[in-house]
């Protein structure tokens, strides 16, 4: 059996394993994957920096403002 990063019971190892086996992967490529796939979404969920605003959006609040 392969050392994984995250602790796998006997069961959930023997389940990736088959999803593995179905993937055409070894157990450790598959692994690698799923880690790749699960940080992508990790990426995806994080909130994006806020974008200060553009020149016109900054000239019209400027022209709302009274003088």
């Amino acid at each position: 059996m392969t050392t994984t990063p995250k602790k796998l019971s006997k069961g959930q190892l023997a389940y990736e394993q088959e999803r593995a086996k179905k993937a055409g992967k070894s157990l450790d490529e598959w692994l690698r994957t799923k880690a790749k796939a699960e940080e992508v979404e990790v990426k995806k969920l994080a909130p994006k920096p806020v974008k200060k605003p553009g020149l016109f959006s900054r000239l019209i609040d400027k022209a709302h403002k009274p003088l």
